[in-house]
């Protein structure tokens, strides 16, 4: 059984939280950069965004906010590839991209994120109606897929290094 947690509020709660998701079996871990699979999950943001923007369209509000989260998810999820982190718990993968590029990102990016996966949460599993203005929504889900695309495309050899020692100092596992 999977005990989930919420990503903290402050650096401090999110230093915990990102030890409890290194000790889950589908937290984060190091692994090999794969760029096949950065151009991969790229592709299913992009996929993604174009679904949104469909269902918003025939007025399928839980579905676009579900999509956009998504797309939101796979680019950074891309990012993480790219420097060698999988995580497959949505928490956990918000907390180490907040540890690892929230230097790199305005705070109110990494607000918009957490809000998202939220909104999608209560959208897809509860009935209680949350208000979402479906053209903001795609608006700013489409830059914050774009602001990570730059952060990917300017990632260069050294900071790569840099992410990665990092998160030797968070003591993840070998890379496998």
């Amino acid at each position: 059984m999977i005990t989930v947690k919420s990503c903290g509020d402050t650096m401090q709660d999110n230093k915990r939280y990102l030890k409890w998701c290194l000790d889950q079996n589908r937290g984060i871990r190091q692994v090999k950069p794969s760029e096949n699979l950065v151009r991969a999950y790229l592709e299913k943001s992009r996929n993604a965004l174009k679904s949104m923007e469909v269902n918003a369209k025939e007025g399928i509000i839980e579905w676009a906010v579900s999509a956009g989260y998504y797309a939101k998810y796979f680019a950074v999820y891309a990012l993480l590839l790219k420097i060698g982190v999988k995580c497959e718990i949505h928490d956990c993968t918000i907390a180490v991209f907040e540890y690892l590029f929230g230097r790199d990102v305005p705070p109110q990016i990494i607000q918009e994120f957490k809000k998202s996966k939220e909104d999608r949460i209560e959208m897809q599993y509860y009935t209680r109606k949350i208000s979402i203005d479906l053209e903001k929504l795609m608006k700013r889900t489409k830059i914050f897929v774009l602001d990570i695309e730059k952060i990917l495309d300017g990632l260069n050899s050294d900071r790569i290094t840099e992410l990665q020692n990092i998160l030797k100092n968070l003591k993840i596992g070998n890379v496998k």
